[in-house]
């Protein structure tokens, strides 16, 4: 039976990436805390970093949206258990609002705010530009009428002149309200490859700056208001309650070197009766007492040296492995299983568990969704089962030498890999690859990992 469900919320979106949602989606949800808002964020797409941040400032887990990993009904409840028990909800979007996979904008942050039926705040970059701006907001509007822009920030705003002739022209050609502005800041957060810096680096103090500039210069009532202006969603209840209960401690590294990692799928493995035990790499010298492991992405070699360091319990990573431990890495997982890695002209030395070396580039290796067919067999995933996932990574392969028992287990169909068309390594009870999945589209990935854990550890 499907559940009525309202509540104040709203999207932050651009007419393109790097236009400064992310920074006003921050300051925002702070200011909302500050007028005694219990903020639930989210993010459209795959992102991680972002999250990482959103998660950080509202003190509450981020949850990702996205049309594309899985399907409307998933992410509606998604939405619903993400933003139950809070008091209005903020979703930034990615790239630019009406930017898809396709040419008719497939799982685009506009047909998410379609879905969602949440109002649409535009963060515009006004860089080296004034009269223009109104025919971009003009243009946005006209594109979808179903998309309700309710409103305008105007970033990057150098004086009192630049932001009045800005204003004056939305005003006359358009009858979108500007809520505000965030004048060019001394200090912001850092940023790398394709966005912004971990939450695991730097400390939140930038946003001192930002959050004055925002509470100075933004209409924050308005733009309340108009989180309020939103009608019922109707949610079909999916956490059915499994079947039956797995009694099993897995290890899940989590730290400033492996920190990418779905909340839902954490919490898929806890609902099935999973005891997660959080690791430190970088600091616990021993495995503690697990029927399994799961390395999720992160950035590994920016702790290169430390995870280098801790020698004991690489080599008990690979003895683990050999055992016939089930382990699961995404992305910086599979890094560390590898042998070393090579970054800033330094090689640090990995677990060895796979007879792979890689390097870190300037550039982009893998950038974007996957659809991977699974064509080998595997405890993981069903044969000739479609998987899709999403890929982000520096890294790539310089030397994958063959070892007995090691195969692929993914062709891919869209996605780069580990080497051109397959991802997806199999070795013993190890799976790796940089394919990033979420539950909600491998909905039987959580029980397949779990009945794994359990056989491994009724072996003794």
């Amino acid at each position: 039976m499907e559940i009525s469900y309202n509540i104040p919320r709203l999207i932050i979106s651009a007419p393109r990436g790097a236009s400064g949602k992310t920074l006003f989606t921050l300051g925002l949800i702070r200011l909302l805390r500050e007028r005694g808002f219990k903020v639930s964020a989210f993010k459209k797409g795959p992102d991680y970093i972002d999250a990482g941040w959103h998660s950080k400032v509202a003190n509450n887990p981020c949850r990702n949206l996205d049309l594309f990993l899985f399907d409307e009904e998933h992410n509606l409840f998604s939405f619903y258990m993400g933003s139950k028990d809070t008091d209005l909800a903020i979703i930034e979007g990615n790239r630019g609002l009406f930017d898809g996979v396709d040419v008719e904008g497939s799982c685009s942050t506009a047909s998410l705010s379609k879905i969602l039926k949440t109002p649409v705040i535009l963060v515009v970059d006004c860089s080296k530009a004034t009269r223009s701006i109104a025919a971009l907001v003009k243009g946005f509007v006209e594109f979808d009428k179903e998309v309700s822009i309710k409103g305008v920030i105007l970033n990057h705003i150098a004086r009192s002149r630049h932001e009045n002739l800005i204003r004056l022209a939305i005003e006359r050609y358009t009858e979108v309200p500007v809520l505000g502005v965030i004048p060019r800041l001394k200090e912001a957060v850092k940023e790398r490859h394709l966005g912004l810096v971990t939450s695991w680096e730097q400390r939140l103090d930038f946003t001192e700056e930002l959050v004055e500039k925002l509470r100075n210069n933004i209409n924050l009532d308005s733009i309340i208001d108009i989180a309020k202006q939103t009608t019922s969603l109707w949610i079909s209840p999916l956490n059915e309650q499994p079947e039956r209960k797995f009694d099993v401690d897995i290890g899940v590294f989590y730290d400033s070197a492996f920190q990418f990692y779905y909340p839902e799928n954490l919490d898929a493995l806890s609902s099935l009766g999973a005891r997660l035990i959080f690791i430190n790499s970088l600091e616990q010298r021993s495995l503690p007492r697990v029927s399994a492991l799961y390395l999720g992405g992160g950035f590994p070699e920016l702790q290169g040296e430390f995870l280098a360091d801790n020698i004991s319990l690489r080599k008990e990573v690979k003895e683990a492995a050999e055992s016939g431990m089930p382990i699961y890495a995404e992305c910086g997982g599979l890094m560390y299983l590898g042998e070393e890695i090579e970054w800033n002209n330094k090689i640090y030395p990995m677990s060895g568990v796979l007879p792979i070396k890689f390097k870190v580039d300037k550039k982009p290796r893998g950038h974007g969704y996957v659809v991977a067919e699974v064509t080998t067999p595997n405890p993981y995933y069903e044969i000739g089962s479609i998987v899709k996932g999403h890929e982000f990574h520096y890294s790539y392969p310089v030397e994958i030498r063959e070892k007995k028992g090691m195969r692929f287990a993914f062709q891919l169909e869209r996605g780069s890999g580990l080497l051109e068309g397959v991802d997806g390594i199999i070795y013993k009870n190890v799976f790796a690859g940089y394919t990033h999945i979420h539950t909600f589209s491998v909905k039987y990935w959580a029980k397949n990992f779990l009945s794994l854990a359990e056989r491994y550890k009724n072996k003794g």
